[in-house]
């Protein structure tokens, strides 16, 4: 919790001195959270094989300038919180639940579109990530134990703590400053830490999203 409250301190420090900083009076601001529905993809590239899991349900919050470039196109950097993770089945008949929470700072390319009383919009981006907090959940029969996820390159780690990867988004805002969105989050990093790993198989996140938030 006490992790939580910090990055939520670091999210408003990081909005404040977005605000102060800007030169542009056509540079808006804005707040968006919503439902992460994650997942992990893994793929064997022995046997050029890929599986999915089931996904969990989590939250995401963002914080974001949108910067004009021209009338059709806009840069939006932002820092957010991420809630990852997946359900998955271990050594068979183990049930399994991971909550992953991630700080992340997107950088997406949006083209616009004014259509009746505002606007679509359709994006792209790279985003960089730090995992800062888990808990994977196992059930065995009606058995059930919480472990807190380690984070790391090591053998006595869970997942990776650097995660990267690209954030495709699609909506609408009015223009009272008011949208809606949809979102879609490719893990390209390899979230099993490399010295746990004694296969070719590759972990990585999948993360579809849905939003509501307010531009001023």
């Amino acid at each position: 919790m006490k992790k939580i409250m910090l990055v939520a301190a670091a999210m408003v420090f990081a909005g404040s001195t977005f605000a102060q900083t800007t030169t542009s009076s056509r540079t808006t601001f804005g707040l968006k959270g919503g439902v992460n529905l994650p997942k992990y993809k893994y793929v064997n590239n022995d046997a050029n094989t890929s599986s999915e899991t089931k996904t969990t349900t989590n939250f995401n919050l963002t914080g974001y300038a949108d910067v004009p470039m021209s009338r059709y196109f806009s840069i939006q950097p932002g820092i957010s919180l991420q809630g990852k993770g997946a359900k998955y089945y271990e050594n068979g008949n183990n049930q399994v639940e991971d909550n992953v929470l991630a700080i992340e700072i997107p950088v997406n390319l949006l083209a616009n579109l004014p259509a009746g009383l505002g606007r679509f919009y359709l994006g792209a981006g790279p985003y960089a990530g730090f995992n800062v907090a888990g808990q994977r959940k196992t059930t065995i029969g009606n058995a059930t134990t919480k472990d807190d996820l380690k984070f790391g390159n090591s053998n006595s780690d869970n997942l990776k703590a650097l995660d990267f990867g690209f954030n495709f988004l699609a909506g609408y805002q009015l223009n009272s400053g008011l949208n809606f969105g949809a979102g879609y989050g490719l893990g390209l990093t390899n979230l099993t830490p490399t010295s746990t790993s004694s296969t070719k198989t590759e972990q990585n996140n999948r993360v579809l999203s849905f939003t509501v938030g307010y531009a001023f």
